[in-house]
């Protein structure tokens, strides 16, 4: 899937009373749970120090390679904004902010803040980058120029000479990983980074595992979950992906969910004066293809930077902006300068944030987010069969649907290859887990959290009937309360709860 990440903000518990466990069990306890010749994981405790602002940061270190655990390690940077309350601290509440890629160092230190008043008087708000992301052995392929090379590559081709140097740049892009990461990258998948959170679960000290994740951090939970069934307290799934569809589907379903998301923007936009793309819905798909194809043939311009805005890094500002519905006034206005005076500066900077691409440099978000994808699903064999799934999406999603899965071709080339077909996640003999979706999710479509809360053997779907993706951080009270009541009590709110 391609990077699902809230911009800006965007962006789980068993106790025995509620009256201040501290989330810790007893040693026999939590040594009947370490897993055969990792003992020296588990048992490690962070040296924890002062990172500003109230955090602590500290280092954990896991093995690169399970299956030689005492071979090469990696070190997974932490960060916590410690409990308000000490004498009524729980224990930690870890969270991922989704990607595969996205730092979740940053987004606590961004975030923390926007997590309910209970939540942070009574848990360590954790974050963590995950292996290959961040601070964490981050796996790093591409120079900047050759990002910026292969975001502005047409991922529209509309003939043979532009799907072969949309195949090459793909090509490229997995030949650089392979030269500069070929060692770590069997090794960054979602069944790793899982074994991972155990050995951070049991380092920080929590006998049990309380935790938020959002898009991609949802699939990173869900994992855990199967592997770790016993070891829940109470995971909150929020803009949930669904594990049994392949690494195509995932796209094609993503591409559709943009789709619904810019029918809504251009539903709210068409029903003010002045709206660029025209006085109805269907009128402003009509003109935004347009759009679009003309950029195609004569690419914009942007302010201050050199880069020419081609139709896919107008495409991605464009998505970037569905993300969060915060975000529609500057897609109206950046459409509005692009449609009548051919600046693309406001759509460029859109698809800037969306990639992490700041100061002229990237962060390691995009190599990272491929690594992962990539050998966590089987793919394609060659360009002709991945054409295939791009017609299915040309056809359901005929704005999103070729920029969206032609984005995933680097994996077709890519070094280390799964043949696990995906399946079902069941988590049998978890306890309650949490799964949030919203109706118009543009990144995570809501199909997922359905599918998702059906397959976890406890799962409980709480649903918000609006826009943007993800919910919990869209400060909605009605999400609030329930979220905050299940991470304090373990108290899940109704199988089915709609909030409006």
């Amino acid at each position: 899937m391609r990077a699902a990440k809230t911009i800006g903000a965007t962006i789980a518990l068993m106790l025995t009373a509620v009256t201040g466990c501290d989330g810790g069990g007893d040693e026999a306890t939590m040594a009947s749970r370490v897993p055969e010749g990792l003992g020296t994981f588990y048992d490690q405790r962070p040296d924890w120090r002062d990172c500003g602002g109230g955090f602590q940061c500290a280092t954990v270190q896991v093995p690169l390679d399970y299956a030689k655990p005492q071979s090469e390690k990696v070190g997974i940077s932490v960060i916590r904004l410690p409990a308000r309350d000490k004498s009524e601290r729980i224990g930690s509440l870890f969270t991922n902010p989704g990607g595969p890629g996205g730092s979740g160092v940053d987004f606590v230190r961004q975030a923390a803040a926007a997590f309910g008043g209970d939540l942070r008087a009574r848990f360590d708000i954790v974050g963590f980058d995950p292996r290959g992301v961040g601070e964490s052995g981050p796996v790093r392929c591409n120079t900047t120029d050759q990002l910026d090379r292969f975001f502005a590559t047409d991922s529209s081709p509309d003939d043979p000479d532009e799907r072969k140097t949309l195949a090459t740049r793909s090509e490229q892009f997995a030949d650089n990983c392979e030269a500069k990461e070929k060692t770590s990258l069997p090794h960054v998948g979602t069944a790793d980074a899982a074994r991972d959170m155990d050995v951070l679960r049991a380092a920080l000290g929590d006998d049990k595992l309380t935790y938020y994740g959002a898009s991609y951090g949802t699939y990173l939970g869900a994992f855990y979950a199967e592997q770790f069934p016993k070891n829940v307290r109470a995971l909150v799934l929020d803009g949930a992906v669904d594990p049994r569809l392949s690494s195509t589907d995932i796209l094609v379903e993503q591409a559709k969910g943009f789709e619904t998301a810019f029918r809504a923007f251009a539903e709210d936009c068409t029903a003010q004066p002045g709206c660029p793309l025209g006085t109805s819905t269907d009128a402003a798909v009509q003109n935004l293809e347009k759009f679009l194809a003309d950029t195609d043939r004569k690419p914009l311009t942007a302010r201050g930077d050199s880069r020419k805005v081609t139709e896919s890094l107008a495409t991605m500002g464009i998505a970037a902006a569905l993300y969060a519905k915060e975000y529609w006034p500057t897609l109206r206005q950046g459409l509005t300068q692009a449609m009548q005076r051919d600046d693309g500066t406001i759509l460029l900077t859109l698809a800037d944030q969306m990639v992490d691409r700041e100061n002229g440099s990237y962060s390691n978000q995009t190599d990272a987010n491929m690594a992962v994808n990539c050998v966590d699903k089987p793919n394609p064999p060659d360009v002709d069969a991945y054409a295939e799934a791009v017609g299915k999406a040309e056809k359901s999603a005929p704005l999103f649907g070729e920029f969206v899965v032609w984005g995933g071709l680097p994996c077709v080339y890519w070094p280390t290859q799964t043949d696990k077909a995906p399946a079902p996640v069941t988590a049998k003999g978890s306890a309650p887990i949490l799964v949030i979706g919203t109706t118009r999710d543009p990144a995570t479509p809501y199909s997922w959290a359905q599918s998702l809360a059906s397959q976890l053997q406890s799962g409980v779907l709480l649903t918000l009937d609006g826009d943007g993706h993800t919910a919990y951080l869209q400060a909605d009270p009605c999400i609030s309360r329930a979220t905050d009541r299940y991470l304090v009590t373990t108290e899940p709110p109704k199988d089915g709860t709609v909030c409006l």
